[in-house]
């Protein structure tokens, strides 16, 4: 035990940290799980959603401050690397892509097609994921002032952003409204609803799939150290916090959303400008290529 110990240093407990507030993220998923054939109601406790967005929210600062942590006071960095490729998997490609199948899968009651297609979405930014950290983990070191493809805790940010938005947008009054999947019939002639999704919920499957292509695309995106780009990139953050706070502590003690009603519905617009501020760092200009030997006449 103590031979282990002596590897690690202070950035390797906060990375540690990270991974447990990925797991207590799955822990919330699970206990929010009430009847996947019918999430936006009664069949998801959406208090458990929002505790499970604001677990990822905080492993993704986490992520930020233990590099920097590392640099300037842990002398031992031999176990860093690795605890930082498992602990940034749990957190923000297996969790974000559970959390993505709960919400929108409805397990049972949509056609088989769109569960089986969700399930492999979120195996492909699972699987785009870990080799977004592969990559991030073979250029470390190499000087680069930009990444290739977008971050594995950016893309979870983005996927909660838009999950948030999606979830909320029934009570904005703004967008479809809620759309029933089918009825069920009830004697002849007598239908009731037997189950609602928000109308926005099948743009979740192209944004899964794009937002995983784009962790492993050659797209060179800025590492938000200065300037406009971490301006932007502050208040995004602020934004999705903010709305998750406002969702837990306005769903109190209520179990979904459409009790709460129309108080969610400043989260919502929350949702959607943390959302867009993650679309604009993505199709803003390209920091130009880095290319050594102008490095060398600097």
């Amino acid at each position: 035990m103590k031979s282990t110990f002596r590897l690690t240093g202070l950035a390797d407990y906060i990375t540690l940290g990270n991974a447990m507030f990925g797991t207590a993220s799955i822990m919330f998923l699970i206990l929010a799980v009430e009847d996947m054939s019918t999430p936006y109601g009664i069949g998801l406790k959406s208090k458990y959603i929002w505790a499970s967005m604001l677990c990822i929210f905080l492993s993704a600062i986490g992520d930020i401050i233990d590099g920097p942590i590392a640099r300037r006071y842990s002398k031992r960095k031999l176990l860093g690397g690795s605890l930082d490729i498992m602990s940034d998997c749990l957190s923000f490609c297996v969790a974000p892509a559970l959390m993505m199948f709960i919400m929108f899968g409805r397990w049972g009651e949509a056609a088989p097609l769109w569960t089986l297609s969700l399930a492999i979405a979120g195996c492909w930014v699972i699987g785009t994921g870990m080799l977004r950290l592969a990559r991030f983990q073979y250029e470390d070191g190499s000087g680069l002032p930009y990444f290739h493809g977008l971050s594995s805790p950016g893309n979870a940010l983005l996927l909660m952003s838009v999950a948030g938005f999606i979830w909320l947008q029934p009570i904005l009054n703004f967008g479809p409204p809620l759309d029933d999947l089918r009825f069920c019939v009830e004697g002849i002639g007598d239908q009731a609803d037997c189950a609602a999704t928000p109308g926005l919920d099948m743009l979740i499957l192209p944004i899964m799939f794009l937002s995983g292509g784009l962790m492993i695309g050659e797209r060179r995106l800025s590492k938000l150290k200065h300037g406009l780009d971490l301006k932007l990139s502050i208040l995004q953050m602020i934004c999705l916090l903010t709305a998750i706070l406002y969702a837990m502590i306005s769903t109190g003690v209520s179990d979904n959303q459409l009790d709460v009603g129309s108080e969610l519905a400043p989260a919502g617009w929350l949702f959607l400008a943390s959302g867009l501020f993650a679309v604009y760092y993505l199709v803003k200009p390209q920091p130009p290529a880095y290319k050594p030997e102008d490095a060398a006449e600097e």
